[in-house]
């Protein structure tokens, strides 16, 4: 398996379709600094070279698993040690994988809570820094998702690089010291600008995470995984609102600040103490290393390198990288279309993010800091929407795949995005027309939960989609997710208002809804026809 043999090639490109490709991760994240016993027994292994065997499984509801690539000496490659070495993070056992999601959704949780935790306190910080534009004193609000837009663009392709753990590491802590700023800001200006910052380090674990699945679950167990690591960022930006309010009418809004970073550095020193590394190139490229010296064999190459790789220079390899979240968005009509169609309901929820509070104090005459508990309605539709997703998505797609003969298409998570499709225009109809009329609250309550339900099914399937067709490289095609899902979040809002003043509540709502009617089609078209199009227009790395 030389990188210049057709015959790696040829496995590259079969595990990379078959979602298979992993990342090893090696519990103490460093090869160089073992104990010469352990460095002794593992040589032994290497130079044994133990033969490929496909694992087979009995159980119904798995997959058979890919080969991986292993260690043959001869040919000067390295590679694993065996189908069930240890160190990679598929063989891991069940709860140490759980563990590494947990860590991964805790941290993700804090961050997409920043995100809207603030938006009780506009008419509060508008009124300190004598901004009298609704427009502008909601830009902090939104200016924290532009940050999620610019993050991934070169913090997914540096992880892929130099690795998941260096990279989130530093943007968490990144994330972490901007919200001294936030907390701190003398005026509107600066705390546009530290909150814009605050995003680019939280937006890392959203778009990261999905690799670190990628490199750790199999595609048969990923629909679960994703479920369990979403909850952040779904159920955050719901309770932001609800705790944001109680904050900013009782101690004030600046201490929205002060309350997020306290928890999200601690999970951060958790994280940095416990998260392994999880890219296989880089902990290959380390074993590389150890056994180069070891053996003294400066010969020896990666099993994931190939010809092109290693004629690139340094600077060329960090080119390719920055450049691939965008050769996602443009040159990969299916990411292009998943993301147009989810930027559009991921931006209706910040929208509602900005206006359900003050339609529940103008309206009913709630107090600031209840207004803030419909979100709560929201967050439980979110709640069911990762039931039914955990459910339905891996058990739909093992039995797809034993249908196709055997043979996995990551098209079969798009299918069930067709019911969250569906459930995501009632909200607005609902909840617009209840809230116009006046009716019993608890009425449009109720009517934000389908617009969760929808929000999450139709974002997981998307994300368990880029995840399982581009394996390696999940990272740069989540940020290229990423990026349109963001912008439109960032800056939707903005038009609340006046949509809202113009329409009133009722219409205003219902043109959203019936722009939702519209796309349902697209979870049926590109159920139908996406692999088709992912087939004739593959991305050449």
């Amino acid at each position: 398996m030389t990188p210049s043999s057709t015959d790696e090639k040829a496995e590259e490109e079969r595990v990379e379709a078959t979602g298979q490709e992993s990342s090893a991760s090696i519990a103490s994240g460093n090869l160089d600094s073992d104990p010469a016993s352990r460095r002794s027994s593992r040589l032994s292994r290497v130079l044994s070279r133990p033969a490929a065997s496909k694992k087979s499984s009995s159980k119904k509801d798995e997959l058979t698993p890919a080969l991986l690539p292993l260690t043959d000496l001869d040919r000067g490659v390295v590679g694993w040690d065996g189908q069930d070495d240890p160190t990679h993070p598929q063989n891991f056992s069940r709860n140490r994988k759980y563990w590494i999601i947990a860590l991964l959704a805790l941290v993700t949780f804090m961050t997409p809570l920043a995100s809207s935790i603030l938006a009780p306190g506009i008419e509060l910080y508008s009124a300190e820094f004598g901004e009298p534009s609704v427009t502008l004193g909601a830009l902090p609000v939104s200016i924290y998702l532009l940050g999620y837009a610019i993050g991934p663009l070169f913090l997914s392709p540096l992880s892929e690089i130099y690795g998941r753990f260096i990279v989130l590491s530093c943007s968490n802590v990144f994330f972490c010291i901007w919200f001294i700023g936030v907390g701190l800001a003398p005026n509107l200006a600066s705390l546009i600008v530290f909150r814009l910052l605050n995003g680019i380090g939280g937006s890392a674990t959203l778009t990261m995470g999905g690799s670190v699945i990628a490199d750790v679950f199999p595609v048969e167990k990923r629909g679960f995984a994703i479920s369990i690591w979403t909850i952040g960022p779904t159920m955050g930006p719901s309770l932001g609102p609800v705790i944001g309010a109680f904050i900013a009418s009782t101690i004030g809004w600046r201490w929205t600040a002060w309350i997020v970073m306290i928890p999200s550095t601690l999970a951060t020193i958790v994280f940095i103490i416990m998260l392994p590394e999880t890219n296989s190139r880089i902990l290959m490229r380390r074993k590389v290393a150890v056994l180069r010296q070891e053996l003294g064999r400066p010969d020896l190459i990666s099993c994931y390198e190939t010809e092109q790789s290693r004629t690139l220079s340094k600077w060329g390899v960090l080119r390719q990288g920055l450049t691939r979240p965008l050769q996602f968005l443009f040159l990969c009509p299916m990411v292009a279309i998943l993301s147009l169609y989810i930027a559009f309901v991921y931006g209706t929820v910040y929208l509602m993010y900005n206006t359900v509070a003050p339609v529940f104090e103008g309206q009913y005459g709630w107090g600031a800091g209840v207004a803030g508990l419909p979100f709560l309605s929201l967050g439980c539709g979110y709640g069911i929407g990762l039931v039914t997703f955990s459910l339905w998505s891996d058990r739909a797609v093992v039995r797809q795949t034993k249908r196709n003969g055997g043979s996995f298409e990551p098209e079969m998570r798009l299918p069930i995005m067709l019911w969250y499709a569906l459930a995501t225009p009632l909200t607005f109809f609902w909840y617009g027309w209840s809230a116009q009329y006046r009716t019993h609250w608890i009425v449009p309550i109720l009517g934000l939960a389908p617009l969760g339900v929808g929000m999450f099914g139709i974002y997981m399937a998307a994300q368990a989609y880029i995840i399982d067709a581009y394996p390696v490289y999940a990272a740069s095609g989540l940020a290229a997710f990423s990026v349109v899902r963001s912008l439109v979040a960032a800056f939707l809002p903005l038009a609340g208002t006046d949509l809202f003043d113009h329409l009133g509540l009722g219409w205003g709502n219902s043109v959203l809804g019936f722009i939702c009617v519209a796309m349902i089609p697209i979870p049926v078209l590109i159920g139908r026809f996406g692999t088709k199009i992912r087939k004739r227009y593959p991305l050449k790395m």
